[in-house]
């Protein structure tokens, strides 16, 4: 199996009364797979997350992504982030959207309209792709945001609760993406804390006060509990504690 991200008893503290985000969390994560982080709002989901990428200062421990330590230069063309917040401009088209952050991410002229194309047709955006965003569905948007994170072609895509918000038929959709990404060989962590959206996970971490309860898959999860869902799971862990 291989290995993306190696993480080596992380903590981080924040705030001046130096609250313990996450708490000496160790984990090995595969490549080419869907990870959820998986947790209540608070857990310490987005703290990882941050850590993950290099965005994160930490208080002791260690992380690697591909052999490199998180947030080194050499990552930058390998790892792609799509935050909470939104990180498009409303008043550009989605084409425009995708033509400026594919300037900034360096991506050499020559081919960067056909990157553009070829994004958009990956997130099924083509008819919207002369619309401004502004004027786009929230799932839509969603999409752009996906479009931004998919441009050069990275080997993992961290998705900070990209489903939030979305109704079942949008949310429907993007995970269809998401496994379809994954079948191509990405890498994918994608937080969040709707537990039904855990069984669609390959792999799962689930996250409780900054500490890591679990790691494993939704079946061996549910089998090591006894219990017949991954939220049974969670719950059951938690009485545990």
């Amino acid at each position: 199996m291989d290995i993306a991200i190696e993480i080596n008893h992380v903590g981080v503290t924040l705030g001046t009364k130096h609250f313990k985000a996450l708490q000496d969390v160790s984990l090995h994560l595969a490549a080419g797979k869907i990870i959820g982080f998986i947790g209540p709002s608070g857990a310490g989901k987005t703290t990882l997350i941050r850590s993950i990428v290099g965005r994160q200062k930490l208080a002791s421990g260690s992380i690697n992504v591909f052999d490199l330590p998180a947030g080194a230069k050499q990552l930058r063309s390998e790892v792609s982030y799509m935050t909470q917040e939104s990180s498009v401009y409303n008043d550009l088209t989605v084409n425009e959207n995708l033509e400026y952050f594919a300037t900034m991410l360096g991506i050499p002229r020559k081919g960067l309209k056909g990157e553009v194309v070829r994004i958009i047709e990956t997130v099924e955006l083509k008819p919207q792709a002369k619309q401004l965003v502004g004027s786009l569905s929230g799932g839509q948007r969603q999409r752009v945001s996906l479009a931004i994170a998919l441009l050069g072609k990275p080997k993992l895509l961290v998705l900070d609760e990209p489903t939030v918000g979305l109704d079942p038929a949008l949310r429907e959709q993007l995970w269809a993406l998401f496994h379809k990404l994954s079948s191509q060989g990405n890498t994918l962590i994608i937080s969040s804390h709707v537990m039904d959206e855990a069984e669609r996970c390959d792999d799962l971490v689930l996250i409780r006060d900054g500490k890591v309860l679990a790691h494993d898959s939704p079946a061996e999860l549910c089998k090591k509990t006894h219990t017949q869902t991954v939220e049974q799971s969670f719950l059951k862990l938690i009485g545990e504690k």
